[in-house]
């Protein structure tokens, strides 16, 4: 299928995205899949380990803050190329290097290319969507889990054959072929190519919109992380289970995450997205309750299914939204709130770390029913405004 300016195959360019967030989901979870194969080679210590899940994030961010203004400027193909190409380097520094601190650049590298890979996929699929761009990023998002809960089920199995090292390798060798999928695809021209000099696209940031948006992804973030990072700590400390199977519950929030992600691609066509907002912040709200309040094991995973299935919907329904309501400057939209969004996982997570540092991990809890209220208010605040002006 062409698209009207007959410059750019639609299906090959959806296509590009897709894998390029399945990156970002292998990239997100790497590296706690990695720390084995990393204590054990560098017989790292655990305050090294720890700094790299610093280094991680801050990587993203960066990557984050300044993808936007670039392809709206410049267009997607060299940036996209330029960070599949760093991620690969990456995660082939891991398995080759041998120095500790060229081990904590290579992570850095990784998260930088990732957070643009993320922010840039999400982009060009908004800006390819036509009026189903929430449908569209639902899609793309749930490839975001497929790599996240993919990538350590894949390690877990090929460990019994192959070393650390050779899967790493591998995993580099199959990104770094990839490039040549993005180097021959045709993407979109720049949009802001005929507007003269300057990043005039930059005024979006003063928009009230924007930056309630990028509140509401601020706790969003915030929450995805300490589910992420608290709950098996958590589920160990204060429910008394073994790590294996904390871990193992764990990874019902990524599955009912790409559930939620599948099914949402088909439910908002028939239900408005707004509406799916509201039901998913309700989602959020019985899970963590289900989680705080009973002890069995069953119960547990349900609430953390139905937690996972209620962030499922809040990024791409957003983005979506942003993309419509910038579809001149889509991208520096898109690098600003992702921005925010990594500066609430940080914040929030580092928060929960002082509140549990007594070792009472269940008041992540709290702080997860504390954002979500926050973020309901503020979605409250420009729900009206936002479905109006979409509608237009």
């Amino acid at each position: 299928m062409e698209t009207i300016d007959n410059k750019y195959n639609q299906n090959l360019v959806y296509a590009a995205a897709y894998l390029g967030m399945l990156i970002f989901g292998i990239v997100m979870i790497s590296l706690g899949t990695l720390t084995t194969f990393i204590i054990d080679q560098f017989h790292a210590p655990v305050t090294q380990v720890a700094s790299l899940m610093m280094i991680l994030p801050f990587g993203t961010l960066l990557g984050s803050l300044i993808f936007g203004p670039i392809i709206d400027r410049y267009g997607y193909k060299s940036l996209l190329v330029i960070c599949i190409l760093l991620i690969a380097g990456g995660i082939l520094g891991i398995a080759t290097l041998t120095n500790f601190r060229l081990v904590q650049l290579a992570i850095f590298i990784i998260g930088f290319g990732g957070g643009i890979i993320n922010g840039g996929t999400n982009a060009l699929v908004a800006d390819i969507s036509g009026v189903e761009k929430g449908a569209k990023l639902s899609l793309l998002g749930a490839f975001f889990g497929i790599g996240a809960f993919g990538f350590p089920l894949l390690v877990g199995f090929l460990v019994n054959y192959f070393s650390y090292q050779s899967i790493i390798k591998a995993v580099g060798l199959l990104i770094l072929l990839t490039t040549g999928l993005f180097a021959c695809i045709q993407f979109p021209a720049p949009k802001q190519k005929a507007k003269g000099a300057g990043f005039s696209e930059l005024k979006i940031l003063k928009s009230p919109i924007l930056l309630l948006i990028g509140i509401i992804l601020f706790f969003e973030s915030g929450m995805e992380g300490i589910a992420s990072n608290w709950t098996a700590l958590y589920l160990t400390k204060e429910r008394g289970l073994e790590t294996d199977t904390a871990l193992y519950a764990l990874s019902f929030i990524i599955l009912g995450l790409t559930a939620m992600r599948l099914i949402l691609g088909f439910t908002l066509k028939y239900i408005r997205d707004h509406i799916i907002l509201y039901v998913c912040f309700g989602l959020i709200l019985t899970g963590t309750l289900l989680v705080l309040i009973n002890t069995k094991y069953i119960i547990v995973i349900a609430g953390l299914t139905i937690l996972g299935a209620g962030f499922g919907a809040i990024f791409p329904i957003l983005l979506g939204y942003l993309g419509n309501l910038f579809s001149e400057a889509s991208g520096t939209a898109f690098s600003f709130v992702f921005s925010m969004a990594l500066i609430g996982n940080m914040i929030i997570n580092a928060g929960v770390g002082q509140i549990t540092h007594n070792g009472n991990f269940h008041y992540y809890l709290f702080v997860l029913l504390i954002c979500l209220l926050l973020q309901v208010l503020t979605f409250s605040v420009i729900a009206k405004k936002i479905t109006t002006k979409v509608k237009a």
